[in-house]
């Protein structure tokens, strides 16, 4: 494991007798609180110094709740250094208010509007959708793009249209890793990764991947990819938990990313587990 501090840029927290998450519903292993004392339990020896908070998909109603009850969270806990919220950006010109309301809480960095979960594989290229990520950068505000790979094209044009705003693609797009499929994945984030506005974070690939048989050689040619592709200046980790807690420990997935890139640098190494993340995040 790294033998420096490092930086957690993807932490859910939740209660559902706090607010609403519907999507829970349908999986009993997470319906239930996962708060900071279990995180710090979960993350065992490592050292993280510092957690980005992932909105957790609330009711979309409640979202403005979900920050402030994150950030009395971060008032007791000063680890949590920065919280993603969700905002209206499919609201367009009139989302101003939202993203002004938002930004006003100095521990906001950016907004994640899951594009994932739309039936429609356009939707990101909605106009007034690109018009509200078009607002972020006006609000010192960056992007972070939740899809799965089918999306990945349109996600593409999305980044064409908004030069201004700075990107991080969650969860390394979501590629079909349980059924070992790279293409056409593989070659769009290449294609992806030629814009210079985008970063990757490396998080999420368990849950791609088979719960209960997955291997790290399952995971390394994926890795490889965003490696090769974004370079160490344009890649980060993200625990992902309590999410990935559904197929590996903490401990366990750091010590599987540290082992994919081996043989990088020692600044290589802590510019993927800290120091990307300190200057993308302004920590």
């Amino acid at each position: 494991m790294p033998n420096f501090p490092i930086v957690d840029t993807h932490l859910h927290v939740w209660d559902p007798k706090n607010l609403s998450y519907p999507w829970l519903e349908d999986i009993p292993f997470l319906n239930k609180p996962y708060l900071l004392d279990g995180y710090h339990s979960a993350r065992g020896l490592i050292d993280v110094e510092k957690m980005v908070f992932m909105q957790a998909e609330c009711d979309p109603a409640q979202y403005r709740e979900e920050a402030d009850w994150v950030s009395s969270l971060a008032a007791d806990d000063s680890s949590l250094a920065a919280i993603i919220p969700w905002a209206p950006l499919e609201d367009g010109d009139t989302a101003r208010p939202a993203l002004e309301a938002l930004a006003a809480n100095k521990l906001v960095k950016g907004i994640r509007r899951i594009i994932q979960f739309e039936p429609d594989l356009a939707f990101c290229l909605k106009p007034n959708f690109v018009k509200g990520v078009q607002l972020l950068p006006e609000y010192n505000l960056h992007f972070e793009i939740c899809i799965a790979h089918i999306h990945l094209e349109n996600t593409i044009k999305l980044v064409d249209r908004c030069p201004e705003v700075r990107f991080i693609l969650d969860h390394i797009g979501k590629p079909d890793i349980k059924n070992h499929i790279m293409e056409p994945w593989k070659s769009q984030i290449g294609q992806l990764a030629k814009r210079t506005n985008v970063c990757c974070k490396i998080s999420g690939l368990v849950t791609e991947a088979d719960h209960d048989a997955w291997t790290r050689d399952d995971l390394k040619p994926y890795i490889d990819t965003v490696v090769e592709s974004f370079g160490f200046d344009r890649i980060m980790f993200g625990g992902d938990w309590p999410v990935a807690f559904q197929a590996t420990e903490y401990p366990r997935w750091v010590e599987v990313l540290e082992w994919a890139v081996g043989g990088c640098t020692e600044e290589e190494l802590r510019k993927l587990f800290r120091e990307n993340a300190v200057s993308f995040y302004s920590l």
